[in-house]
């Protein structure tokens, strides 16, 4: 029984990404839904990161294939940051750091967790030019080492028809602010 549950739930998101793929086909020209779709179902272990991307408001959606590595990558394309991953600072280390009113988790731990990584600032500036994003909230972007070390971290969104990535200390976290993710398939 639960061998079919688990299939009906499979079933039930392939529905829902093809649906998402057929209506947004700007983001994927060049794309199949048939190969993208024989991927997954080879890549099962997949599909529990695809549903958390789903069930936490991100609603993924093909954006790129890389034809060197054979892999699709789905991102979170949302209108805005999704809404089941904000509030949360940067990182584990930014967590601990925090005294008093901390927030419920870490964006670093949290995407590790639901197998997908953050978005780098060239993937979110690629997903920018797919649509516009992130207009009324923002996104932790993966953070360069050299910043994180000296405590800081990164964020972006769009506003004024531009990208903005913005600094701040790793332990803030706002209701506005979550993650995009992205998951190669």
């Amino acid at each position: 029984m639960a061998k079919n549950t688990l299939s009906s739930e499979f079933e039930e998101l392939l529905n829902i990404l093809q649906d998402r793929f057929e209506k947004n086909n700007a983001r994927h020209t060049e794309m199949d839904w048939e190969k993208v779709e024989a991927k997954l179902r080879a890549n099962p272990a997949k599909i529990d990161s695809l549903s958390q991307m789903e069930k936490t408001g991100g609603e993924p959606d093909v954006i790129d294939y890389n034809l060197y590595t054979d892999e699709y990558s789905f991102v979170d394309c949302s209108a805005e940051s999704p809404a089941g991953r904000r509030s949360l600072c940067y990182d584990r280390a930014a967590l601990n750091q925090r005294k008093e009113n901390k927030p419920k988790g870490n964006a670093m731990e949290l995407a590790e967790q639901m197998g997908i990584e953050l978005l780098d600032e060239n993937q979110y500036r690629h997903l920018q030019e797919l649509g516009k994003f992130d207009l009324k909230t923002s996104s932790w972007i993966k953070t360069p080492e050299s910043i994180r070390k000296l405590g800081g971290s990164i964020f972006a969104d769009l506003r004024y028809e531009t990208i903005f990535i913005y600094h701040n200390g790793a332990s803030s976290y706002y209701a506005s602010r979550g993650f995009r993710g992205i998951l190669k398939v």
